[in-house]
Order: structure tokens, then sequence, then C-alpha cells
């Protein structure tokens, strides 16, 4: 079984940044691919990013390319997003998860069932 917990979360103007991590717990965490996801008010989870066991693979949804930034430290069993240039649409609960699904040169997994373990979540608002 694994667990995790993400952390970071807060309130931050328009164009700032946010680090969020997420630490895992569970003898196989640093075999799995780890995902973000993030729900905004009245809206459905949507992936935002995912990186591969060994972080040498990484994938992007298309709004948030070129701002955000997925990476892992196995040895801290700990992933991060890094996000910066906020903007007001990136309001959402934002969650970690992992998944038994790989990552490939094509990205890694993006749907939702692809992920049996998740965080609980952290808040995130962007004020404009």
């Amino acid at each position: 079984q694994v667990s995790l917990v993400e952390s970071g979360g807060g309130l931050v103007q328009a164009g700032g940044s946010l680090r969020l991590s997420c630490v895992g717990s569970g003898s196989n965490f640093n075999t799995l691919a780890v995902g973000w996801f993030r729900q905004p008010p009245g809206k459905e989870r949507e992936f935002v990013a995912a990186v591969s066991w060994s972080g040498g693979n990484r994938d992007y949804a298309p709004n948030v390319k070129g701002r955000f930034t997925v990476s892992r430290e196995n040895i801290k069993n700990t992933a991060y997003l890094q996000m910066n240039t906020l903007e007001s649409d990136d309001t959402a609960v934002y969650y970690c998860a992992a998944s038994h699904t790989g990552c490939s040169a094509g990205g890694c997994p993006q749907a939702l069932y692809e992920y049996p373990y998740w965080g609980q979540g952290t808040q995130v608002s962007v004020s404009s």
C-alpha cells in the first residue's frame, strides 16, 4: 500500500510561484509514476503533470507546459510540482497520485483511473 501527503499550497498573487511537495510512504513508492492533478471549483479533476519512477520522463497538460515543472527525489520519497507564473485559472485543489502504469517516450498516464493511490489534496489560490 502507498500513502501520499501533499503540502505547499497557499494563497499567491498572479504571476507568483509555489512549489508543491508530495511525500510517499510504502516500499514501492519509488517504482511508481507520480502524477499531479487539480480540481478547480465546480469543475472535474484534471491532469496537470506526471513524472516517471526514475524522473527521466515527464508529461504536462498543454495549459501548464512551460510554467510548471514536475520532478522527484527518490532518496527523499518526494515528488514536486514547481509552479511559476501562476494565473487565476490555476486556482484549484491539487492532488498527487501514484500509478503502476509506467511512462514512456510517448508520455505518462493521464487518466484518473490509472492512479490507484491519492493524497488528500492541497489548496492553491491565485489572486488576480
